[in-house]
């Protein structure tokens, strides 16, 4: 049987785990909302450092004793030391709990607390007057909130680089061969496949700029804020050396200097920056259907492309393969796009100087995030590096193809050559075939003036 010990907070006793490390606050909410998945482990190492940081800073404004400051540092240190399997079992509060996450920053505090008095139990270190001095749930769950979607962001930008990179290397390797080209769904003129794999290309680059270019309003932080923005109870300086502290552990140039009253109130930042992952999530889902679909067969599809047969594809189908890469990546953004939603309406919401919904908003954004970067790695090295294309099939395509003709059009008219293709698709013959019975062409011009390889203009 569980044992327990009691403890008192300003509601009065609660029983707890006897050996959990947190408290009386930890405990009520832990009671009072179950439902969904945890508070994101990412927030409370932040939430952790941002702790450490201001007892640093409280030491160095002499806001509190030395001895205090370096115990609630070296409680900090041990914590972040442990494993994430061991650092969970502490912070066991839900994502849906109090919407301005003081529950969670209330559990930081007494485990903070707790650690202390385990290793040194002759200073009392209290989870408010000490860990939380200076501090407001209000300001530094924002604070974590920017600190670790910027930290998603940046693994996201690198997630996105290497997919171009594969993606690079396809369009130099292909650049010369020609294949259909498509648009509403019917033959158009040709291209090569190179130049293809550039427009899917020349989109991901456009989405990682909008990354890079929007990222740095997350580095604002609401730290110094306090209750509602004023700063009440927060020492001199002390949001710039949380700041500064926070710059050099993350290796991003995070700032204080923003308005209070915004950071604590609104999130336009990371809803601004979770549009752009949508935008990347659009693009990612046309770029692999596209590959998908090109890839569809063998035998009954386009059959353009080869796949790579990374696992069985059905369990009553011997010898099927499914583009599952491309699978996984189209379900990750439609999960980002309805994120999206839950980001703006959270965004939306909260009244006066206080936004309460950002547990949800945060966890939804470091779910995109997470999603993106991991797809965007398993479909760059399993579909994109093992992808080849299967050049007669594109040939064939490309031969009996009937807008080709679009190469007639500057030598004998629109009209002449439409009436070219027509007759083409109603006797079931070639455009050359078509175009000598026409006798608006010889032979000798049809093989002139129709090269499809000439008409991709592949060598600009």
């Amino acid at each position: 049987m569980t044992e327990y010990r009691t403890e008192e907070d300003t509601l009065g006793p609660v029983q707890i785990p006897a050996d959990a490390l947190w408290g009386a606050q930890t405990e009520r909410s832990r009671n009072n909302f179950s439902t969904g998945a945890k508070i994101p482990l990412e927030m409370i190492k932040a939430l952790l450092q941002i702790k450490k940081a201001a007892a640093q800073a409280n030491k160095a404004e002499e806001a509190m004793s030395a001895e205090k400051a370096d115990l609630i540092i070296e409680s900090i240190d041990k914590l972040l030391a442990l494993s994430d399997e061991d650092l969970r079992k502490d912070f066991p509060l839900v994502i849906y709990q109090t919407g301005s996450g003081t529950q969670t920053n209330m559990n930081t505090n007494e485990v903070v607390a707790h650690m202390a008095a385990k290793i040194n139990p002759n200073i009392e270190i209290l989870p408010n007057d000490d860990v939380n001095h200076g501090q407001s749930s209000n300001d530094i769950f924002p604070t974590a909130m920017n600190i670790t979607a910027a930290v998603a962001i940046k693994e996201l930008e690198d997630a996105t680089e290497h997919l171009i990179e594969e993606l690079d290397k396809k369009e130099k390797k292909y650049w010369n061969v020609v294949k259909i080209g498509r648009t509403h769904l019917q033959d158009a003129v040709p291209l090569t496949f190179g130049q293809e794999v550039s427009g899917w290309k020349s989109a991901l680059e456009h989405d990682l700029d909008y990354l890079k270019q929007l990222s740095p309003t997350l580095y604002e932080l609401a730290m110094g804020g306090t209750a509602v923005g004023t700063g009440l109870n927060a020492a001199p300086h002390f949001s710039e050396i949380i700041a500064e502290k926070m710059s050099a552990i993350y290796g991003i140039k995070f700032t204080s200097d923003s308005n209070k009253f915004y950071g604590l109130s609104h999130h336009s930042g990371l809803n601004v920056v979770h549009g752009a992952m949508k935008t990347l999530a659009s693009d990612l889902m046309k770029v692999a259907n596209d590959v998908r679909f090109l890839g569809s067969g063998p035998r009954a599809g386009y059959g353009e492309l080869n796949l790579p047969a990374n696992e069985p594809g059905s369990s009553i189908m011997p010898g099927k393969v499914n583009p599952t890469q491309a699978e996984a990546i189209t379900m990750a953004a439609t999960r980002v796009m309805g994120n999206d939603v839950v980001v703006d309406i959270a965004s939306s919401q909260g009244n006066f100087e206080m936004n309460v919904y950002k547990p949800v908003l945060i966890s939804a954004f470091l779910e995109s995030a997470e999603l993106l970067a991991g797809t965007e790695v398993g479909f760059a090295d399993k579909m994109i590096a093992g992808l080849t294309v299967n050049a007669e099939r594109m040939n064939e395509l490309v031969n009996n193809s009937l807008m080709t003709v679009t190469a007639l059009s500057p030598h004998i008219g629109y009209h002449e050559s439409a009436e070219i293709a027509q007759l083409a698709l109603k006797d079931g013959t070639t455009l050359k075939e078509a175009a000598l019975k026409s006798g608006q062409v010889t032979s000798e011009q049809f093989d002139e003036w129709v090269v499809p390889i000439n008409m991709t203009n592949y060598d600009k």
